[in-house]
């Protein structure tokens, strides 16, 4: 019998896997290794559209063609929604197999809607309709915890993003109970809603080592690894303290430990094609840490040198005001719609003078 690959094994602790990516030919092959899920984005499209252009700029050209009065922002979405109904239908048999319980997709609302939670209600529920294994990421930011409570209170399942930190996870959760209420109240059957909130673990460290940058801190970069370890592992705890139906998702991976720290919780760890390529191919062993603590030396060293560490993995580190403020949501979001407007920008050149 061949042995189980690392994925196979992490799925046999009881953590997910998900490919952190909607592209066709990468989720077949997560599919085909046992990913249940995928993730998504306009900035990950975006990408699939660069890796493999010799397809799909053939596919924008005939809907510039197809579609005379479309905007640039039409054509974006269209091609986002057809990106969306393909890896939905891969994951599909996940999804009929699990009665419904696993094989989402991943869709994320216009990034620009940040601060409207309306529009991103509005928004959610169309790419819900495009099929019916769709969750629906908003930002964990005031207006998106909001639009994901309303999501929630209809029977929608969504997904936090923009997200790295325990207080931010805290609120969306308890956002998410407050919906699955409101969904019960009115009569909506919530037992195929299955809400997910992403913690972005490469992303709270690549803030931490900006500060140490700008900062001149003397700390050694790998222990700043951890700090997003800590985090989700406190997370994790407060998760299964409080019994939210949320389920933890980690990812934005940068190294070994975004995985292997993790394995053994009840939890969905998105990697990216290359990232869990890489981990299969390596003679990491996979086993159950998620409960063990980081080190003390390293949690005093990061508690010691950064104030954003103490705001992140405290419970009551932040209020909800201060998300949008945060070093790593600012990043994120200016990423996010910088991404946003080069994508356009691709779209206008295929569409001026065609």
């Amino acid at each position: 019998m061949d042995q189980k690959t690392k994925m196979q094994q992490t799925s046999d602790f009881g953590s997910d896997w998900w490919n952190d990516s909607n592209d066709h030919v990468e989720l077949q092959h997560a599919f085909d290794e046992g990913a249940v899920g995928a993730t998504s984005n306009p900035v990950i499209t975006f990408n699939s559209v660069k890796n493999y252009p010799e397809f799909w700029m053939p596919v924008i050209d005939d809907m510039i063609s197809k579609n005379q009065q479309a905007s640039e922002d039409d054509i974006l979405w269209l091609l986002c929604d057809e990106v969306g109904q393909k890896a939905a239908k891969i994951l599909l048999p996940v999804y009929e197999k699990t009665n419904k319980q696993k094989g989402k997709l991943s869709l994320q609302v216009n990034p620009k809607y940040y601060r409207n939670a309306e529009a991103m209600f509005e928004q959610g529920k169309y790419l819900a309709s495009l099929a019916p294994n769709i969750a629906i990421k908003c930002p964990a930011l005031p207006a998106g915890i909001k639009a994901m409570e309303m999501l929630t209170a209809i029977g929608i399942t969504v997904n936090a993003t923009v997200s790295f930190t325990v207080p931010q996870a805290v609120q969306v959760a308890e956002a998410i109970e407050r919906g699955l209420v409101q969904a019960k109240e009115n009569g909506i059957n919530t037992k195929n809603v299955t809400p997910y909130v992403t913690i972005m673990v490469g992303r709270i460290d690549d803030h931490l080592k900006r500060i140490k940058e700008s900062k001149g801190i003397d700390i050694d970069p790998k222990t700043i690894d951890w700090a997003s370890i800590a985090i989700f592992k406190n997370a994790y705890s407060i998760f299964k303290k409080k019994n939210y139906k949320s389920k933890l998702l980690a990812a934005a991976f940068r190294c070994d430990l975004h995985w292997k720290e993790i394995v053994g919780g009840d939890i969905v760890i998105s990697m990216p094609y290359e990232w869990w390529n890489k981990f299969n191919n390596s003679d990491i062993e996979v086993k159950n840490r998620i409960d063990k603590p980081v080190d003390e030396n390293i949690m005093s060293a990061l508690r010691i040198n950064f104030d954003d560490f103490n705001k992140a993995y405290n419970e009551d580190g932040m209020k909800m005001d201060e998300f949008e403020s945060f070093g790593a949501c600012v990043h994120t979001m200016k990423t996010f719609l910088e991404g946003y407007d080069e994508f356009i920008a691709l779209i206008r050149s295929r569409m001026i003078g065609k």
